[in-house]
């Protein structure tokens, strides 16, 4: 199968919507009741994986929810899980090449029945994502059993079966306006999790619950207590052992990494249930607007061409906000959730003012000229394209200008000096901070990877070439605060230098450039590189830094657009080898 021609996606599988508790705030309401259907829940997913494969579309996660999935019997629970384990081992080759990452049998659950199934978790080392409410005096108040028994006391219990499990183990909680008067106890509470329990609480996920499905009993979280909430939590936990927690996946559901970063959700993202209806999510799930059709009745295009057009649709109800053409991070938050917006009444999102700190506070670039915000508007808001000037009128030059006018900048960001090979699949690389694309790719230990170099690139601006070098910069995708300005920025693991004279001795099998193995580089940094988020190498030459950090110097317009590292680069997840 070309991988060329495949269409990855994420899957949310419901083996069930039977649950054993009723929560207040349940966004399925009366539906979670187990639906007899002619198909058992491992025959659904197995037809479903069939069907998309024929058609060239394969999930690159699978994830199981509900309803509540340890509702399940022992055996369909077991076989369920133990064909996704299968799955992910027959498809490993496949999923890394395209860039993702091979997990473990994952669930989204309540906790409340997890003992049942303790055998297979510990079988198959299934991740864990449970939900609990902050402050825990709360939880019973909210998250009651359908009898409006509590619950708090034996989901506690059963965390404590995982103590001695390797497995990933994780907990968010929903917060509305009735918690936040006690960020102070939510505080403790989360402390008291990571002293005395093993949820790994720097994975822990903070959700901002939004007016739906509540009865009246629980009301969204307002913009500015949200806020408050993201920045009472810096305040507590930056510079403690839950540091890497409160600057990454505590919040992460608001930053580019989740669904809500798609230009159009409905290409990446679905939920199967058992009876063969697909949906966008878990948000979407028993919603008309947000139906996609059934794998049994439907083909899987004409499945993905409804999503497409309902997840346009539904950005579409409304007129794009001019906030949002003017606040320079539409290229990440993309208006914010469909679903919400739609029970909202708005057009962007319910959390926009907390996307704004966040991606403050952790350095992303503001869209200065436009380019992304152009790009997302041509596929989602065309309507919207005379009302947004690429080139803003700013009074001074665009960095493509000054590149343009300055030909010793040629080079740094020139797209074709590198290539970078990977198991003999080749990734042209270009400047990070002038590419409008995301790549991200995979790398295991037994990889072979080769840096193709234009011989050319060792002479340019170079007055002395054999003093030049090719200069290789290794970041970890972890962050950390840099300098007295306290900008957030990728970990520097090494920079390496390989002289003119070693370049010409290497054989290459492509004319016209220079070949290295970068083999036993990345293998003598890989404990330093980040497990969770993207790494990142870049390339470039001794002189043409020097060349980019004098114009910088002397160029304040270059330096404000070119702050971050501009050389060609790409990013990627390091994937150890199996023993």
């Amino acid at each position: 199968m070309d991988i060329q021609n495949i269409k990855f996606i994420h899957l949310l599988y419901v083996p069930t919507m039977a649950c054993n508790m009723s929560c207040k705030y349940c966004y399925l309401e009366d539906n979670t009741k187990d639906i007899k259907t002619e198909h058992k829940p491992l025959e659904t997913l197995q037809y479903a994986i069939e069907k998309l494969r024929e058609s060239n579309i394969i999930p690159f996660n699978i994830s199981l929810h509900g309803g509540e999935v340890t509702t399940l019997s022992k055996e369909d629970f077991h076989d369920i899980i133990q064909f996704i384990s299968n799955y992910y081992e027959q498809n490993k080759e496949i999923i890394t090449k395209a860039g993702f990452k091979i997990g473990s049998p994952h669930i989204k659950t309540n906790l409340y029945d997890l003992e049942k199934h303790i055998d297979t978790i510990k079988e198959f080392n299934v991740s864990i994502s449970g939900s609990l409410d902050l402050p825990l005096r709360m939880h019973d108040e909210y998250r009651v059993t359908k009898n409006n028994q509590k619950t708090l006391e034996r989901i506690l219990k059963n965390i404590e079966l995982l103590n001695e499990l390797p497995n990933k183990k994780k907990v968010s909680s929903t917060i509305f306006q009735e918690h936040y008067p006690y960020l102070e106890e939510i505080i403790e509470d989360i402390k008291y999790l990571d002293q005395n329990t093993s949820l790994d609480m720097n994975d822990f996920n903070f959700m901002i619950g939004f007016d739906f499905n509540s009865n009246g009993l629980l009301h969204g979280l307002g913009e500015k207590e949200q806020v408050e909430l993201f920045h009472r939590m810096h305040q507590e936990f930056d510079g403690t052992n839950l540091d890497d927690g409160v600057n990454g996946a505590w919040f992460n559901e608001f930053g580019p990494d989740y669904c809500t970063n798609c230009d159009n959700c409905g290409e990446k993202f679905f939920l199967l249930e058992k009876n063969g209806d697909m949906y966008s999510c878990v948000r979407g799930q028993k919603q008309e607007d947000f139906y996609y059709g059934n794998i049994y009745e439907n083909t899987p295009e004409e499945i993905l061409e409804t999503a497409f057009n309902k997840i346009f649709l539904n950005h579409n109800q409304k007129e794009l906000n001019p906030d949002c053409l003017n606040c320079g991070y539409l290229y990440i938050c993309k208006t914010g959730c469909p679903f919400v917006k739609k029970i909202y009444h708005t057009n962007k999102s319910y959390t926009c003012l907390l996307q704004q700190e966040l991606y403050k506070k952790r350095g992303y670039e503001k869209d200065f000229d436009n380019r992304y915000a152009y790009e997302y508007l041509c596929k989602m808001h065309p309507e919207e394209l005379e009302n947004i000037h690429i080139k803003e009128e700013r009074g001074y030059p665009t960095l493509e200008e000054i590149i343009d006018k300055d030909p010793q900048l040629k080079y740094i960001y020139d797209d074709s000096s590198f290539i970078l090979s990977i198991d003999k699949e080749e990734h042209p690389l270009k400047s990070q901070i002038l590419r409008r694309t995301r790549e991200i790719v995979s790398i295991a230990d037994q990889s072979d990877i080769r840096l193709y170099v234009k011989k050319n690139i060792i002479l340019e601006q170079s007055e002395y070439p054999e003093n030049n070098s090719l200069y290789i910069i290794l970041l970890s995708g972890d962050t950390i605060q840099y300098g007295d300005e306290g900008r957030t920025k990728q970990k520097h693991i090494m920079s390496h230098q390989i002289y003119k004279n070693v370049l010409d001795q290497n054989p290459s099998d492509k004319e016209g450039y220079y070949c290295i193995s970068l083999n036993h580089l990345l293998k003598d940094y890989k404990e330093y590189l980040s497990k969770e988020f993207p790494n990142n190498l870049l390339f470039t030459t001794t002189d043409l830094r020097n060349v980019h950090y004098l114009k910088q110097k002397n160029n304040a317009y270059y330096h404000i657009q070119a702050i971050n590292l501009p050389f060609q680069n790409i990013e990627f997840n390091y994937v150890e080898e199996e023993a």
